[in-house]
């Protein structure tokens, strides 16, 4: 009987939330004389969003705009987490090192920034230093060549040529390759017991194809270098203080997390491991590499999956600093024009809804793929 009761309290569940629902829009076209509808989509926008990964202007319509922030949104997501991983990785191990300098620096660094609100360092990287820098004209110059102003980042980058599509194809199948000869020596290693560098094989086979692309295609990609003329800088592509300062606090914020995490999880390894590793002759960091981290793994990524999920909601802070993200262009500047809040925000709710659960699908497939499989 157990089985009819949940299905009685799914049907209520479901019930209630259609009852609430139909009674709104009643509610709307009753009291407001307004139809609830996604029409106002396809119209046509009439404002400007200061940066896009695709084609925009004030022609396009809603629709567009709104593609134009889940994109932006991802940007900022996806760099922030891999300069977080990165980071909290490097904090974690140091943080349980035997150097006792470097073991405090490590923990200062997760205290400060892990009790500090996110809000106020997102403050402090974009008023107090990203618009403390010198203007365009006295740029302060980088190898690269790279250029740090008011004005934000500007560095060199590579315009796609007509050959650009049959690399991209090139480096899909590198990509396959690598993946494809990792999980090969994967199960090579469960199955014998030898040691492979999966990791470097892998990313080998990946930049040979990449450089067989490259080489067998005309020019995939023009280098353009950004170059000071006057009071302005063209070529290369430009990083808005916004974007670099909301970046930089995501990352920095979420690091502090991920090094706690990294340190309980190696911690959470029997310290007889690493003696056991020594015993056999490695040294300290191939102890870490080969024994613990591998291990530690298992205890690592569940916590991270929360903390990812965390930062890419917390994108939405963005308006705070004017960066066009998906809160920004959908439920500040198109329902200051259309109105329509409540499909505005029922869209914001479900976008949102969906990238975290795409992300946590993600890692739990990471996590249950890739984890060390009890023998």
């Amino acid at each position: 009987m157990g089985w009819f009761w949940q299905a009685l309290a799914l049907l209520g569940a479901v019930g209630a939330v259609f009852f609430l629902f139909n009674n709104m829009i009643q509610e709307l076209q009753t009291q407001r004389n307004i139809v609830f509808s996604y029409g106002w989509v396809g119209q046509v926008a009439g404002f400007d969003i200061s940066e896009s990964l695709i084609s925009y202007d004030n022609g396009s319509t809603y629709g567009r705009a709104i593609v134009v922030g889940i994109l932006n949104t991802l940007q900022v997501a996806i760099v922030a987490i891999v300069f977080a991983t990165i980071m909290g990785l490097f904090w974690g191990i140091v943080s349980i090192s035997t150097n006792y300098l470097a073991r405090r620096i490590a923990i200062v660094y997760v205290e400060v920034f892990r009790n500090v609100p996110l809000l106020v360092l997102l403050y402090f990287w974009y008023q107090g230093l990203f618009l403390q820098l010198p203007r365009l004209a006295d740029a302060i110059e980088l190898p690269g060549p790279t250029f740090l102003s008011i004005r934000g980042l500007y560095i060199p980058w590579g315009i796609p040529t007509d050959s650009w599509n049959g690399y991209l194809l090139a480096l899909l199948l590198g990509v396959l390759c690598g993946a494809g000869l990792v999980v090969f020596l994967r199960q090579r290693e469960i199955r014998t017991g030898q040691t492979y560098f999966k990791t470097l094989w892998g990313l080998g086979v990946f930049l040979l194809i990449a450089l067989f692309g490259w080489i067998a295609l005309p020019a995939p990609l023009t280098l353009s270098q950004p170059v000071k003329e006057g009071l302005r800088i063209v070529g290369g592509n430009a990083y808005s203080p916004e974007f670099i300062s909301l970046v930089t606090a995501l990352s920095v914020y979420a690091s502090a997390y991920v090094a706690e995490t990294v340190r309980g999880g190696i911690l959470a390894i029997h310290h007889g491991q690493q003696e056991a590793s020594f015993a056999l002759g490695l040294t300290r960091l191939q102890s870490l590499r080969l024994v613990i981290l591998p291990q530690a793994m298992r205890v690592i990524v569940p916590p991270l999956i929360s903390e990812y999920l965390s930062l890419t909601k917390s994108t939405s802070l963005a308006v705070a600093v004017g960066y066009p993200d998906f809160f920004h262009t959908t439920a500040k500047t198109t329902l200051n024009q259309t109105g329509r809040e409540v499909e505005v925000f029922l869209m914001v709710m479900m976008v949102y809804l969906f990238l975290s659960l795409a992300t946590s699908a993600l890692l739990n497939w990471y996590n249950s793929h890739f984890q060390i499989k009890e023998r």
